[in-house]
């Protein structure tokens, strides 16, 4: 059913009237139909939901599930037609869904501040502006990323395993042992907005040193937390942590591979909180079963959600969240609202408060 609560309010004070059903009137049907047709993919948080009800400028129908993605014959189907539409991680936006969804789609907005799930060419060539949500997770996910940094380096999984499944017997001298962050050298692969927030919420643990490998020297964001550039080769070395927080793109591809592993300690800690593509799985799986490096921590996986059967979940030196860095109310509805005012300023031809330069 397409909708706008607020549309439909504001219409009926300037109808004439209504029928003694209260049904519309053929005058208010038709402002009705006027209104940009919009497709919500998923059930969003309220903080978003609201300001696109009660924003008057659109008509809109959700996929009304926060469980269950929409199915893909079902997404193209609504898509058909539309002028907006707000889409999550869970859909593939590619020349299928764009050839269906045909030249009225002017404007996208995803609620990720990831990108990997569009075809940013295909966008680019139909003049389709798009909307995403950095800024707003920041905090989240960099919160998100120390807790599995801590759970993952003080063995915290396995020791409550022990204590509930009766292995906790009499104290040990070296039992459950973990690695401190103090004094400890924490390299962060790919320097952004995250990654400046990790390292300042990681330095009151007396981390010794911050270095940093990206595409190029980000001398700005680097000064904020006193890190240092290196190479790849020297990013792997020197960690003791090392935390994964660029894009998912052609060049990152699977960058955590058997060749970074083999250059880490075999002390050293991998936290990924990025995009589980930046890995590779069955690389990690050699790593972490033979020792090669100490443990890793992933938010992130591929697929998602990875099979219980994978065997990275036979191995008590890893860590595996489902995808849930930036699950705080307080970010979720930032997201939503972010995503919804993008999209209807994006309608109205106005510039987006995020807007994804192609």
């Amino acid at each position: 059913m397409w909708f706008s609560r607020t549309a439909l309010l504001c219409l009926q004070r300037t109808a004439v009237t209504l029928n003694i059903t209260g049904s519309l009137t053929s005058n208010i049907k038709k402002k009705m139909s006027t209104l940009p047709r919009v497709y919500v993919s998923r059930q969003i948080p309220p903080g978003g939901l609201e300001i696109l009800r009660e924003s008057g400028q659109v008509q809109f129908e959700l996929w009304d599930s926060d469980d269950v993605p929409v199915p893909r014959e079902e997404l193209l189907q609504k898509v058909k037609g539309v002028d907006g539409l707000l889409c999550v991680l869970t859909e593939k936006i590619d020349a299928e869904l764009l050839d269906a969804a045909g030249p009225n789609l002017k404007v996208l907005s995803t609620m990720s501040v990831g990108f990997d799930h569009l075809s940013l060419e295909e966008l680019k060539k139909r003049g389709i502006r798009v909307g995403y949500t950095p800024d707003v997770l920041t905090d989240a996910v960099a919160e998100l990323t120390v807790a599995l940094l801590l759970t993952t380096s003080r063995r915290l999984i396995e020791a409550t395993h022990e204590a509930k499944t009766g292995g906790w017997g009499t104290w040990r001298t070296l039992w459950l042992c973990g690695y401190e962050l103090a004094n400890s050298t924490v390299g962060i692969l790919g320097l952004g907005r995250i990654g400046v927030a990790i390292a300042e919420r990681l330095a009151p643990f007396k981390v010794k040193k911050f270095i940093y490998t990206d595409m190029a020297p980000r001398p700005e964001l680097a000064s904020i937390i006193k890190a240092e550039y290196v190479s790849l080769d020297d990013l792997a070395k020197q960690s003791d942590f090392l935390a994964v927080c660029c894009a998912l793109t052609p060049e990152t591809k699977e960058i955590c591979n058997k060749n970074l592993f083999s250059k880490m300690k075999n002390t050293s800690i991998l936290i990924n909180t990025s995009r589980g593509g930046v890995v590779n799985q069955e690389d990690l799986y050699e790593a972490l079963s033979t020792g090669q490096i100490a443990a890793a921590g992933l938010d992130v996986t591929v697929p998602e959600p990875l099979p219980t059967s994978h065997p990275l979940f036979t191995l008590k030196n890893c860590v595996i969240l489902p995808h849930i860095a930036s699950a705080s109310y307080t970010t979720r509805n930032a997201m939503s609202a972010l995503a919804v005012n993008n999209l209807l300023l994006g309608l109205r031809g106005e510039p987006m408060m995020k807007e994804l330069k192609l």
